[in-house]
């Protein structure tokens, strides 16, 4: 910025020039000493312009990056053994005991008969009864219209022609024949069957029974309870590194023929520059290991007696016996006479006698008529019938049955089942998971912080003073003895002293 107002400056100070030649070159650019005789003469002057530079420079920074370190860490563990263990089980089981019972039951057993009943029922009888209505309907009337017209037809001319042909009657026949067939006739006969059964006879007993009973023993015991709190550990992570463009500073140029200064833009480039680090945070688990007193509870076994009375059952066979009746089936033999049909197929000769037919063209004239429809109304009357529904009374007789239930009696033996209790006694096998602590060394990993120089680039402004060309035009007089300034009495040149 500086050296752009330096530059501007230098700019406005040229402008002024031609306005200050009146005092600095004696009044020559007025062109009041020689009149036409003057000429101008421009030269170029070296003027003292300061500006500012850009100057790159290296300077060394650093940056903080993360190294994964691995660690190694002991920690407690608990984990759990499998124990197999045994305890006895009393229970009670039914055991069956079948009893063999006889029971007298009552059956209905139905019996049909036959009955008739008379029945009145309505019908509809159809009336019919004439009507008569009148109507308006469009007749057509028809006009005749009719011309000449030729057209070529094919007259059929039929050929009579025979042929002989046989056929096969059907001829039926009736005969009859006698077949002999066998029914099974069903002849019941009575039976007495002798068993014996088994009678249960209960006897009671009692006995002595010892069994161990678990009673439970509390106690306590110290345990290792693994715990552990949460820690935040916060570490700083470098920002990314991004592409950035940069612009270089531009220079000003004056320009002598448009009598202003041009502004040059620098040059581009891309600088790798780095953002902030940030800070993060997380959460992390510590394991402890605590001494925690628990209350327990064991089972003992404790021996204890017990009287059990029981009942024991002695089957004492018993003789019965039971009537029942027995079908038979008696083959009888039976004869009926069936009768049928026979088919006989008989030849026969027969004549067919046919026509052929060939079309011949023939020359015709014909008349063509056509009629012209014309709608003519007309009253008409139409007689129609109408059915009419009259109810009739009729009597019918209905042939029905009627079943009547007959009482039976019959026997039937059946088994009773008996659930007996017994006391028995197994040994059940189970799975106790026992706690078991032990060490073991795990690889923990952290981050480490690590300072790396690097390199950048950058531009330092620098403040310089430089060398300009600058055109600069005056008169030159041609007369110097009518100058008014008294330029031409130095050196006799003809030209001002100022040019020196």
């Amino acid at each position: 910025m500086k050296g752009w107002m330096v530059a501007l400056a230098a700019a406005a100070a040229l402008s002024l020039v031609p306005a200050r030649a009146e005092a600095g070159f004696c009044g020559a650019a007025r062109y009041n000493c020689c009149g036409s005789c003057c000429q101008m003469q421009c030269h170029t002057v070296m003027k003292t312009v300061r500006c500012v530079e850009y100057e790159r420079q290296e300077i060394t920074c650093y940056k903080t990056c993360w190294d994964r370190v691995c660690e190694e860490r002991t920690i407690n563990c608990v984990k759990y053994v499998p124990e197999t263990r045994s305890r006895e089980i009393c229970y009670t089981v039914c055991k069956p005991c079948w009893e063999t019972r006889t029971r007298t039951y009552t059956v209905c057993k139905p019996c049909w008969e036959n009955k008739t009943r008379e029945e009145c029922y309505t019908v509809c009888k159809p009336v019919w009864e004439e009507r008569t209505r009148c109507y308006t309907v469009c007749k057509p009337v028809w006009e005749n219209h009719s011309k000449e017209v030729c057209y070529t037809v094919c007259k059929p001319v039929w050929e009579e022609r025979t042929r002989n042909y046989t056929v096969c009657k059907p001829v039926w026949e009736t005969k009859s024949r006698e077949i002999c067939y066998t029914v099974c006739k069903p002849v019941w006969e009575e039976r007495t069957h002798n068993y014996t059964v088994c009678k249960p006879v209960w006897e009671e007993h009692s006995k002595d029974i010892n069994y161990q009973v678990r009673v439970p023993v509390k106690y306590t015991k110290t345990i290792q309870v693994q715990t552990g709190h949460w820690e935040t550990e916060i570490h700083e992570v470098p920002g990314p590194v991004v592409r950035k463009v940069v612009r270089e500073p531009g220079t000003w140029t004056y320009d002598a023929c448009n009598c202003r200064c041009c502004y040059c833009p620098g040059k581009c480039h891309v600088e790798c520059v780095q953002c902030p680090p940030r800070k993060c945070c997380h959460k992390k688990w510590v394991t402890e290991c605590v001494d925690k007193e628990i209350c327990c509870t064991k089972w003992e076994c404790e021996t204890r007696t017990k009287t059990c009375c029981y009942k024991v059952c002695k089957m004492v066979p018993e003789q019965r016996s039971c009537t029942y009746k027995v079908c038979k089936m008696v083959p009888e033999q039976r004869t009926r006479t069936e009768c049928y049909k026979v088919c006989h197929m008989v030849p026969e000769q027969r004549t067919c006698c046919y026509k052929v037919c060939k079309m011949v063209p023939e020359q015709h004239t014909r008349t063509v008529c056509w009629k012209t429809c014309r709608m003519v109304p007309e009253q008409r009357s139409c007689t129609y019938k109408v059915c009419k529904m009259v109810p009739e009374q009729r009597t019918r007789t209905i042939c029905y049955k009627v079943c009547h239930m007959v009482p039976e009696e019959r026997t039937c033996c059946y088994k009773v089942c008996k659930m007996v209790p017994e006391q028995r006694t197994r040994t059940v096998c189970y799975t106790v998971c026992k706690p078991v602590c032990y060490q073991k060394t795990i690889q923990v990993y952290k981050c480490v912080p690590k300072c790396v120089p690097y390199t950048v680039t950058r531009c330092v402004p620098k403040c310089v003073c430089k060398q300009v060309p600058v055109c600069v035009c005056c008169p030159t007089c041609c007369c110097p003895s009518s100058c008014d300034c008294g330029c031409g009495s130095e050196g006799g040149s003809g030209g001002c002293g100022c040019n020196k």
